[in-house]
């Protein structure tokens, strides 16, 4: 059985026709799905019976069960915990600010990378998600704000798993999710993150999906680099550098290097110069985030105080950053919290 969120454009035009039905049904069941929100034929007014019951033997919807929902205390984060078809849990993100809707996409349940301040990856990597169990994710939020009169207007792929270790269902979901004809929203309203697969990266650029992308750096050097990111040893972070930098050039797009400060770690002075060392001459943006607790981790979160020494070394370097305001913590949602869920959760 095909998935309806995973299909292109043109893939989904093809099961239209093999049914003998005519071509601007393409554009009728997309506005159903991607416009309003519906995940479910039976409910689609003006299309036909005979291909509701084709496509609901065919071409499957609404793989995701909302599982739970938790709102925060500020009213501005709200995390989502599916339940995929096989029974295993991932969590979405949806951060509200002004006329912002950000939704933070899982790509995988689980993660390989284990970094250190990052409670995805504590129990591996279990799975690839599909495009379509990666799509559906914005799909249901987007459906989830319109009772609301609000629209999702921003995606980052910052949510459980590296993007790039997932990377054909990856692409295929930016194209669908930037597709006019389906979902519709901007590549400059997309930002992708990932640890930095050299290989992913690379065949990234000639994609020519040219989103936003960001480099989860955390460290000035190698070595510090693989203490917090053990993935990184197999990638030197100077052919990373050289990488990203290439995708800059080529997708015009600035990149955003994501610096997660840990107490003691990489928040001293002597990092902040060498950060500025690396980064000096680069049209970018360091987004520095505190360390956020999470369960059998024994790192801290620095002072107020050192963050904004930190800061002053980078602006006074030449060095633009921003320090990103900790939402959803209440509810287990922030930054680096998104985890596999063990208990049984219900809505």
């Amino acid at each position: 059985m095909r998935e309806f969120c995973g299909l292109l454009e043109k893939e989904l035009e093809e099961c239209i026709l093999q049914e003998k039905e005519a071509p601007y049904r393409k554009e009728q069941l997309s506005h159903w799905v991607y416009r309003k929100g519906i995940t479910d034929y039976a409910t689609m007014g003006n299309i036909p019976q005979t291909l509701k019951d084709v496509f609901t033997h065919k071409v499957k919807l609404n793989l995701l069960k909302l599982n739970d929902v938790k709102r925060s205390c500020d009213n501005e984060t709200v995390k989502f915990v599916w339940q995929l078809p096989e029974g295993d849990k991932i969590e979405s993100v949806l951060l509200c600010s002004e006329e912002r809707r950000t939704v933070c996409v899982s790509s995988q349940v689980g993660c390989a990378a284990r970094c250190a301040f990052c409670a995805s990856g504590q129990n591996g990597l279990k799975r690839n998600l599909s495009a379509a169990e990666i799509v559906e994710q914005v799909v249901q939020i987007h459906s989830y704000l319109l009772k609301q009169n609000r629209v999702v207007t921003h995606i980052v792929f910052m949510g459980m798993g590296e993007p790039f270790d997932n990377y054909h269902s990856v692409v295929q979901a930016l194209k669908i999710l930037i597709c006019p004809k389906l979902f519709g929203i901007s590549p400059r309203k997309i930002t992708l993150s990932t640890v930095g697969i050299i290989s992913g990266i690379e065949n990234f650029t000639k994609e020519k999906v040219y989103i936003n992308l960001a480099l989860s750096l955390h460290a000035p050097n190698q070595a510090l680099r693989q203490k917090i990111v053990p993935s990184a040893r197999k990638y030197p972070l100077k052919d990373i550098l050289h990488s990203v930098r290439n995708y800059a050039q080529r997708s015009k797009r600035n990149i955003t290097y994501e610096y997660v400060l840990i107490s003691g770690v990489n928040d001293r002075r002597k990092q902040a110069y060498e950060l500025v060392r690396l980064l000096k001459d680069e049209c970018c943006c360091v987004n520095l985030i505190p360390f956020n607790p999470i369960s059998g981790v024994h790192l801290k979160r620095p002072e107020k105080k050192s963050i904004e020494i930190f800061r002053t070394i980078l602006f006074d370097g030449g060095v633009r950053n921003t320090w990103r305001y900790t939402k959803g913590k209440d509810i287990v949602a922030a930054c680096g919290q998104l985890t596999l869920v063990k208990e049984e959760e219900k809505f």
